[in-house]
């Protein structure tokens, strides 16, 4: 079984943001799968299948920076390891359209990822990022993900949606290495990714 958390933040003025893509991932997932999400507590779940394995799907609606208790909590209720996870994210350093899979690493700077890095204690968790493009020269960064796409961004935001649906599609079915190297694919003309140190 595969417990699958879409990140982003709850209500409806952050729906629609760049910082919330995580969480619109994970619903339009549960549409292909047909896997209902239902309110529950603090989150939205849902469980189903995906091809012959099990998957939980899982939308915290606490914070963004207070997913990680709610995280742990789910893993231990299934009987879960950190190795059975997988975080969908939105990530700054990456070209809108492109996606990457990691098997681990650190937050990158993202809240999200560093809430449930300090509730695990480890970093040997799966995680699918979708890239939001950079901010313009000057802006900043925290306020730019809480902006919703831009109307000629929305073409490429759906491909790229429709895209990392299949690379968890992969993932369950064919495991991480095989879905890395079929997803992890520059766009092209972009620039090759910096290191920022992580592995993966």
């Amino acid at each position: 079984m595969r417990l699958i958390v879409g990140l982003g933040n709850p209500g409806e003025r952050y729906a629609v943001t760049r910082h919330n893509i995580g969480a619109r991932l994970l619903e339009r997932a549960a549409i292909r799968w047909s896997i209902d999400l239902r309110p529950k507590e603090s989150a939205r779940s849902g469980r189903g299948r995906v091809g012959s394995a099990d998957v939980v799907l899982f939308a915290s609606l606490t914070w963004m920076n207070q997913t990680g208790p709610a995280v742990k909590a789910l893993l231990a209720e299934l009987a879960l390891s950190p190795e059975d996870l997988v975080i969908v994210h939105d990530d700054l350093d990456l070209e809108l359209g492109r996606l990457r899979i990691k098997r681990n690493g650190g937050s990158g700077g993202h809240n999200g990822i560093l809430s449930i890095l300090t509730a695990l204690e480890t970093n040997e968790f799966c995680r699918l990022k979708i890239g939001i493009g950079r901010p313009a020269p000057g802006q900043d960064a925290e306020e730019y993900v809480l902006l919703p796409f831009r109307p000629e961004e929305i073409t490429l935001l759906d491909e790229s949606l429709d895209r990392a649906v299949l690379a968890l599609e992969c993932l369950v079915a064919e495991g991480v290495t095989v879905a890395m190297n079929r997803f992890n694919v520059r766009l092209q003309g972009e620039p090759e990714e910096r290191d920022n140190g992580e592995k993966g």
